[in-house]
């Protein structure tokens, strides 16, 4: 039999779950921190699990219940035989990551511990299914994020699901598992990234009117650096001063996101924009405390809103907007994709339609251009 009990911390008793105070010592269950006693009662033996809560003590249940009925929970052990934990995969998989990739292990780490350790952590990989894949895709749906939306982006879903098909993947490679993949069964959302944000010209002039006025001399800067270079928030936040050399209006780009180091020329805007900026650390704009700056979140939001500029425009749309802006003045795709530092031309291809649309204007420009200027005149064909 197995069965689940709210835990007392202060005397160790088992209470009913919806108890609010302990019957024993009548200490208060908090309403969170609580944890969860699942009790475990077979050929008169008794093993206990204590778990941080009653989601992770019901998966438990549904574990031990399901190991009971293949006979592989030996209870004179108090563990289930040969089990092999998510956690225990992602002990060796964080190891493995932070040397083989670089840069998103840090990612990979977040959403791990936010959306995949709390529901399948202490779980036997055999314990995981696909219908327990599918759930976390759709409370992940439905779930408020941090910022208050409800519902996460389907580019969130998809992180989280490749991660776990990947931990799978390389427990299989590390021999620590020989079992299905429960995410090969499950459709991944395909987000729409083709985004190619675009401010119109009385929204930059907007912008530009509040950066010039902006009380935070730094917080107007790291914007305007975005909006002349066309570099990632992560890229401003990383740049040095050794990175800038204002006489030949270049700045060295390193640890970007495709993992190269590039030199990138300056317009006179962007160079103006690096001899205004007084230098007080190492870096370009510091952080509070001189070293780099962790975040920029907040003063973009009141950045963005004082502009007027739309709820949904992203800082990372200074970068398209620059892109874009270039297309549609005619430079060309492979130009505009070494100037953002593209791995390759698929990521400069959003930005196509653009391109077209010059062409287009081209087109209708080459027509007038070939149109008697004399619109009476007839044009008399020619005899056969």
């Amino acid at each position: 039999m197995v069965s689940i009990h709210l835990y007392c911390k202060q005397c160790r008793s088992s209470c009913p779950v919806k108890s609010k105070t302990c019957p024993k010592c009548g200490t208060p269950f908090p309403r969170e921190g609580r944890k969860y006693r699942v009790s475990v009662k077979l050929k008169g033996q008794v093993v206990n699990r204590v778990v941080d809560n009653l989601t992770l003590a019901r998966e438990t249940e549904t574990t031990i219940k399901s190991d009971l009925l293949r006979g592989e929970f030996d209870i004179t052990q108090h563990r289930v035989k040969k089990v092999v934990t998510l956690s225990a995969v992602w002990d060796r998989y964080l190891d493995w990551a932070k040397v083989e990739k670089a840069k998103s292990w840090m990612t990979d780490d977040f959403f791990y511990r936010k959306h995949l350790q709390p529901r399948f952590g202490d779980k036997a990989l055999d314990a995981v299914s696909s219908f327990d894949v599918e759930r976390i895709k759709a409370d992940m749906k439905k779930a408020v994020t941090p910022q208050g939306k409800t519902g996460y982006a389907d580019a969130t879903i998809r992180h989280v699901l490749v991660l776990l098909h990947h931990l799978y993947k390389k427990a299989k490679e590390w021999g620590m598992y020989a079992g299905e993949n429960p995410v090969e069964k499950v459709r991944k959302p395909r987000p729409d990234n083709e985004v190619t944000e675009l401010l119109s010209a009385e929204e930059l002039e907007r912008l530009a009117g509040v950066l010039a006025a902006w009380p935070c001399r730094a917080s107007a800067n790291f914007v305007r650096i975005s909006l002349f270079t066309g570099l990632r928030k992560s890229e401003v936040q990383k740049l040095r001063w050794d990175d800038v050399d204002i006489e030949r209006q270049t700045i060295i780009v390193k640890d970007t996101k495709n993992g190269t180091t590039t030199k990138l020329p300056l317009s006179p805007q962007a160079v103006e924009v690096f001899m205004n900026i007084e230098r007080t650390s190492d870096f370009v704009i510091p952080g509070p405390d001189g070293d780099q700056k962790r975040t920029f979140r907040d003063p973009w939001y009141k950045i963005r809103k004082a502009a007027g500029l739309p709820e949904d425009f992203r800082f990372h749309g200074l970068r398209h907007n620059l892109a874009s802006q270039l297309v549609s003045k005619g430079v060309d795709l492979l130009t505009v994709g070494k100037l953002l530092n593209h791995r390759d031309l698929q990521s400069t291809k959003r930005y196509a339609h653009l391109s077209d649309e010059r062409l287009r204007e081209a087109a209708s420009l080459a027509g007038e251009l070939l149109s008697p200027a004399d619109k009476s005149t007839k044009v008399v064909p020619l005899r056969k």
